[in-house]
């Protein structure tokens, strides 16, 4: 059984094979049931979270992310979550790899923004603003990077020197990195604009976005979060990674529509239909478009097989 850590996880997911693979999945389709979401009771302590996410291709893959949230760790000096995927045969039931689960959903993650932004991103988009600076900053500027032209990246954070950090973090070729003091100003500057951050009110302003722009949201991963208002999602054609998703969990949608900004038929489409080309896109060079990702099993799935293969195929 091959068992990838974090180094090794990184170095099987190249951004054009990963942004190909989910591309290749979402328009193949494959079997994903609801996620399981478990207490779990920690005694004397906060309860732990144990979340099971499975997904196959019938007669391929088996996969399941198993991650587990545990509140108390940060009184040992631990990380409060683990995860891990499980890769079985799907023809035999055989374990075929453990992957690491973090650096395979940091990744995985990204790549699904790349993806619809190759649908949704002008062509000649070149300025990005990323805003944020967790984990998966770097991985997002990167993923973008490879599908679109950018040559010129602004980091936003709520702590500065949290932001200059990430700036160092990166070492992209022919691509220039700033770290932005004033979120509005590099907003209106911005063809494509990322957010992966944990807010639960509004970063990102519509009135900021300029004709053309492409607004990727990430974070804000629970309907009572958010990182862009109402008027966003007025003036944007809407995008999600999959519908059920955006529509239980996304609050960057459910929230508009619950006020009445916007109505469910306000998504243009989601990824399964832009990879089968059943929509086109942006179909204006001034066209707002805004992409709305909550992460699917899928997804995951995708990208655990891709690793496998590229570790087998070079071993």
């Amino acid at each position: 059984m091959l068992v990838l850590d974090a180094a090794q996880t990184r170095a099987a997911l190249p951004w054009e094979g990963l942004v190909k693979a989910l591309g290749d999945m979402f328009a193949k389709g494959c079997v994903m049931p609801v996620r399981h979401h478990h207490d779990v009771e920690v005694p004397s302590e906060a309860d732990a979270t144990l979340l099971l996410m499975p997904a196959w291709q019938p007669g391929a893959y088996i996969g399941v992310k198993m991650v587990s949230v545990f509140p108390g760790n940060q009184m040992r000096g631990l990380p409060a979550i683990h995860g891990s995927y499980l890769l079985s045969s799907g023809k035999t039931g055989e374990m075929l790899a453990i992957v690491d689960g973090g650096e395979l959903t940091a990744r995985r993650t990204a790549a699904a923004s790349a993806l619809a932004a190759r649908y949704l991103a002008h062509e000649g988009a070149s300025r990005m603003l990323m805003v944020g600076t967790g984990r998966l900053s770097a991985n997002v500027i990167e993923a973008h990077a490879s599908v679109r032209p950018i040559r010129n990246v602004t980091i936003w954070g709520r702590d500065p020197k949290k932001a200059e950090a990430t700036a160092r973090e990166l070492s992209l070729k022919n691509i220039s990195v700033t770290v932005a003091t004033d979120l509005e100003t590099a907003a209106r500057d911005a063809d494509v604009i990322s957010c992966a951050t944990l807010s639960s009110e509004p970063l990102i302003r519509g009135d900021w976005l300029k004709p053309g722009a492409h607004l990727d949201l990430i974070g804000a991963f629970k309907p009572s979060m958010r990182e862009s208002d109402d008027r966003a999602a007025e003036r944007s054609s809407i995008f999600v990674d999959t519908r059920e998703g955006a529509l239980s969990e996304g609050g960057d949608i459910v929230q508009p529509i619950r006020s009445g900004v916007i109505t469910r038929d306000a998504i243009r489409a989601d990824l399964f239909e832009l990879t089968r080309g059943t929509h086109p896109g942006r179909t204006k060079p001034d066209e707002i478009t805004l992409f709305k990702s909550v992460g699917a099993a899928l997804e995951d799935l995708a990208g655990a097989v891709l690793a496998f293969e590229t570790h087998r195929t070079k071993a």
